[in-house]
């Protein structure tokens, strides 16, 4: 039997993690990268302070049955831990379906994760040659966007999004991104507006939209069959 999942935090109710669904979100212990504007840095270490113990978050979980629909593994990243697919098998024996938010830092396995999913909210952080700056590991933007072509090739139902901080982004490098990821075949794409209250780098200054957000928006919704903004 594996190690219990490590989870550093719970949403017992949101509507907004997993579309049309009401669903409990799960923040899973762990992360590889170091996002400039990572509002959850207390998720990045493998183990954390505050971390709420497994049989714990399945009483709950038996608890809501008939309430919630689905539970969601968000992070960190739950991919690197290797008591999700066990995690994602108990979850579903208790009749909810499963949703991800995955940036797929390690492709394959994200790839070996994508058959026990119902659903993925899929991290994109930059163009790959841009992304280094914004993790800060090597190689970041090459594995994220080899597990979106897993994502893509797999049928799984998702959402592609990106975090946009305006000191990290500008309008033209957003639309060319956006537009590489629907010539991939994306569909459905959200930007979300950083959350700059709490970031992990504290040299990020404020984002300050830039004079033709509206423009940019009105672009991208042309763009895609489904476009979101949020935040």
């Amino acid at each position: 039997m594996t190690a219990a999942l490590r989870v550093g935090g719970l949403v017992p109710l949101t509507t907004l993690d997993f579309p049309d669904h009401l669903a409990c979100v799960l923040f899973c212990q762990g992360c590889g990268w170091r996002c400039r504007y990572c509002h959850n840095p207390q998720l990045i270490p493998a183990c954390g302070n505050e971390e709420k113990p497994w049989p714990e978050i399945l009483a709950f979980l038996e608890q809501r049955v008939g309430l919630l629909e689905a539970v969601v593994f968000s992070g960190g990243e739950p991919t690197l831990q290797t008591a999700l697919p066990e995690a994602t098998a108990q979850v579903r024996a208790l009749g909810y379906k499963v949703g991800l938010h995955s940036a797929g830092i390690k492709p394959k396995l994200f790839a070996n994760i994508l058959p026990l999913v119902d659903w993925v909210g899929f991290d994109i952080k930059a163009l790959p040659e841009h992304s280094t700056a914004i993790t800060g590991v090597d190689g970041s933007g090459k594995a994220n966007w080899k597990s979106l072509e897993h994502l893509l090739e797999s049928g799984v139902e998702h959402e592609c999004r990106t975090t946009v901080h305006w000191q990290l982004f500008d309008a033209d490098t957003l639309w060319d991104m956006a537009q590489r990821l629907r010539r991939l075949g994306v569909e459905r794409f959200a930007v979300q507006c950083v959350r700059t209250a709490r970031m992990l780098d504290d040299n990020l200054a404020e984002s300050r939209a830039p004079y033709d957000q509206q423009r940019l928006w009105e672009r991208l919704d042309r763009l895609f069959p489904s476009f979101v903004l949020r935040g």
